[in-house]
């Protein structure tokens, strides 16, 4: 067994065997594995399980943007898959996790993502679905429709997503692609809907994607150009979880459908090919996706406190695999986002703000302008706001920007604003406020003020004191902790 010469690490990683099962998942947490000696270059430990599968941390694994080779870390702080291509995205479109991201492969069913789309773009859902020889011929992953079964779209697309139901890709290719061009044949239908997904991909912005079928398959009859990325199935996942009813389907295990079938009313069962569904916390989709040249891919979706991730994954060595790649990348993605708390500061005062009582951090003393050595102690506006960021974007750095208060400041009075950065992004702004009042001047202070500062206008000195922060930034981690 040859290891991978562009591996930093390579990192056992759990897998089930292959089926549906009623417990939990156990956490796929990602753990670096040193050498005993820099002489034996890579290391690595295989799994015992017939389902093993090498997964590891590449040097040109992308963390945020940048490789880690060029960041420094440890492996121990990047997750460690089997996969040979896969990201990690945002509903917001941040990317945390890039590996071969934009490298063309085959996606298999994965592909069914796009048919679902460009179907709910196209046709309303109660738009009627007719199997026909073809689809009910095309083989492999199956809904187990008949030729002749008719059903409306809604029902069409829970047999093309739920069990992979390549009969039923064919069937709404056929069917919405004569809504598409008001009439034709099967045949010109289903050319018309796979330039539909092709046009789809387009508008997204999908940079190396080609769709030749609807379906996925790649081989026999089938086999052609077919091909996307895992960064543009991303862009295609986030655009159909933007649908209410799709992403109702794909996050549901199992499902009964109606077709007619000779005149009839028949049951059709549906179980979900997604594992992760009712096992791993916040999984809620989308498709998964298995042939021989593609091997077991999936694009996962889940949702955890309001943020919700897309994690692609592209030939994995197994169909259990692809759920254990999955799972690393949420749970190191979640494991890494952290609550930030914006202030902290050495002193604190009592004092009413919005009607509540606080202890309030003085994160800074902003300059009267009235007087010449009199500051205004300030605290936030909110002085428990926090913001929740990924830790290995960095450290959070803040800058002040100071008022010029003038007259009486008042408790709560706004004397500037604070902003706080991760890299080039601001993370959060947040105004200062008095957390003390100060009177201005009397009559005759300010006339001696104003004599004082006249002097002092021919010496250069200062007329009013120094606006002064007071806030810390603390680490949140320690970057030499993680060197490799």
């Amino acid at each position: 067994m040859q290891l991978r010469t562009d591996v930093t690490y390579a990192l056992a990683s759990p897998v089930r065997p292959r089926g549906r099962g009623g417990g939990r998942l156990g956490r796929l947490a990602c753990a670096g594995l040193l050498c005993a000696s820099m002489a034996m270059g890579p290391c690595a430990l295989a799994l015992s399980d017939a389902d093993a599968a090498w997964a590891d941390v590449r040097r040109t694994d992308v963390i945020a943007g940048t490789a880690m080779e060029q960041r420094g870390v440890a492996a121990a702080a990047c997750p460690s898959i089997d996969a040979e291509r896969a990201i990690v995205v945002g509903a917001d479109g941040k990317v945390y996790f890039e590996r071969n991201a934009s490298d063309p492969a085959q996606i298999a069913s994965v592909t069914k993502v796009m048919t679902a789309v460009v179907a709910l773009d196209a046709a309303p859902l109660d738009t009627p679905v007719t199997v026909s020889a073809l689809a009910a011929e095309v083989g492999e992953s199956s809904a187990h429709l008949q030729e002749g079964d008719v059903m409306p779209l809604e029902a069409a697309l829970k047999a093309l997503m739920i069990p992979s139901g390549n009969d039923a890709a064919i069937a709404i290719a056929e069917s919405v692609g004569k809504v598409m061009l008001g009439g034709g044949t099967d045949e010109e239908a289903l050319a018309a809907f796979v330039e539909g997904m092709n046009a789809k991909a387009a508008e997204l912005g999908c940079a190396d994607s080609v769709f030749t079928n609807p379906h996925g398959l790649d081989d026999g009859e089938w086999a052609g150009d077919l091909h996307s990325t895992a960064a543009d199935v991303a862009k295609i996942a986030a655009c159909a979880m933007g649908d209410e009813t799709f992403r109702g389907i794909v996050g549901t295990e199992a499902a009964t459908i109606e077709v007619e079938r000779d005149g009839e009313k028949a049951s059709v069962e549906l179980e979900s090919t997604d594992e992760l569904l009712g096992v791993y916390e916040g999984a809620c989709g989308i498709k998964t996706g298995f042939t021989d040249l593609a091997g077991a891919c999936f694009a996962g979706a889940a949702t955890r406190n309001g943020v919700e991730l897309y994690a692609i994954v592209l030939h994995s060595s197994s169909e259990a695999q692809r759920f254990a790649d999955a799972t690393t990348l949420f749970d190191w993605v979640y494991d890494n986002r952290v609550t930030y708390a914006l202030a902290h500061a050495a002193e604190s005062v009592p004092v009413t703000l919005g009607g509540t009582q606080v202890d309030a951090p003085v994160v800074a003393e902003v300059a009267h302008a009235d007087w010449p050595d009199r500051t205004v102690k300030a605290t936030f506006a909110d002085p428990a706001a926090s913001v929740e960021v990924f830790a290995l974007d960095g450290n959070v750095s803040e800058s002040f920007e100071f008022d010029e208060p003038t007259g009486d400041v008042k408790v709560g009075d706004v004397l500037g604003r604070a902003t706080f950065h991760q890299g080039n992004e601001v993370v959060a702004q947040v105004d200062l406020v008095a957390c003390e009042d100060v009177a201005a001047p009397g009559a005759l202070e300010g006339i001696g003020i104003w004599w004082d500062r006249f002097i002092k206008g021919f010496t250069g000195e200062p007329t009013t004191a120094d606006s002064v922060v007071l806030n810390d930034v603390s680490l949140i981690y320690d970057k030499q902790a993680l060197v490799v």
